[in-house]
């Protein structure tokens, strides 16, 4: 955090981030009310607008201390904060058999996508994004396991901007895969929690179906949401092994400071510490730092660079895609869903 007398220093950058950060949120209202959903979210468009404004005209540098403190420290507040939101009692009436199913299944589809991620080329902590979004809750987990890993901008920018198409492109393509394969509700709901990314996606893959398909769908991506924080807290243990050999003053902490704070809050949550009145404001304030956070990776970016990794990036996301959608199948006739 900044202290006292480097406020000054960060006030003209956060500004500069809190405004890009407004008008992406803005633009995602202007979906939903011209296309009745939000069909390419605010931290999606945060990062394009910011892409965009850095593009049209080189930023001063008395603005980069705040983008970059907004795109570390902010995003780190709000990875602590999306913690408080998680509940481990979402687990207990799933059954064992799926809940272990499910950790397994997004351990083997992170260890496939990033096999295919390098196979194509991809630098490791792209392809380690791209697995850990397309695996887990796509955009929230790439935004969580960016600061982990220390991935770049452009590499943060392309994993988002990628797994975004695909996400949409699922809400879309699912429901026409229930009517025509004969699935029940029961393994339609499953399937789609398994496969698609964000928890609203979900609920819109799944809504044509019935209620059945709804519940049985959020239960099992929350579920897969849960691998959130052991996944970060395993590459956070990965990346202070890998510096051992650096001086001590580059060496990171055995679990950096927001992993910690992000499974403390799951847990407080599940302990029912937290009060059900705060959890929306949290989440809200978690969201709203993120896409601030965002707006500054936008404006760090140079597009050039997610240019040219666009056609490996989409190869990657896809071929990930398709392999979790295979082992999803798989689980579902293993387990008799259905």
């Amino acid at each position: 955090m900044p202290t006292l007398p480097t406020i000054h220093r960060v006030l003209p950058g956060l500004a500069l981030c809190a405004g890009v950060a407004l008008l992406a949120c803005l633009g995602e209202r202007l979906e939903i009310g011209v296309l009745g959903g939000k069909w390419i979210e605010s931290l999606v468009l945060a990062i394009a607008l910011g892409i965009a404004v850095s593009s049209v005209r080189p930023l001063n540098a008395p603005l980069r201390p705040g983008i970059d403190f907004s795109a570390k420290i902010l995003l780190e507040i709000a990875i602590v904060l999306l913690g408080g939101s998680i509940s481990l009692s979402a687990i207990a009436g799933a059954g064992l058999g799926l809940v272990a199913g499910i950790a397994i299944l997004v351990l083997l589809s992170i260890a496939i996508s990033y096999g295919v991620g390098r196979l194509l080329g991809l630098p490791s902590k792209l392809a380690a994004l791209i697995a850990c979004g397309n695996s887990i809750c796509g955009n929230s987990a790439i935004v969580a396991v960016a600061p982990v890993i220390e991935a770049g901008s452009e590499e943060i920018a392309a994993a988002l901007a990628f797994t975004a198409v695909l996400g949409v492109a699922a809400v879309f393509l699912l429901p026409s895969l229930y009517f025509h394969a004969g699935m029940s509700a029961s393994r339609y709901g499953v399937f789609a929690g398994l496969t698609v990314y964000a928890v609203p996606q979900v609920l819109a893959a799944t809504a044509p179906v019935g209620l059945l398909s709804v519940q049985t769908g959020t239960l099992v991506k929350l579920i897969r949401v849960l691998m959130l924080g052991p996944v970060i807290f395993v590459l956070g243990l990965a990346m202070k092994n890998q510096t051992e050999h650096l001086p001590s003053d580059h060496r990171h902490a055995l679990v950096p400071w927001f992993i910690g704070g992000f499974l403390a809050m799951t847990m407080l949550r599940s302990l029912g510490f937290i009060p059900e009145m705060i959890v929306a404001p949290m989440a809200l304030m978690s969201s709203a730092l993120t896409v601030v956070a965002m707006a500054a990776l936008g404006l760090s970016v140079n597009i050039r660079s997610v240019a040219h990794a666009g056609g490996r990036v989409i190869a990657a996301a896809i071929i990930s895609l398709l392999a979790l959608s295979a082992l999803s199948y798989a689980l579902i006739l293993m387990l008799r869903i259905g």
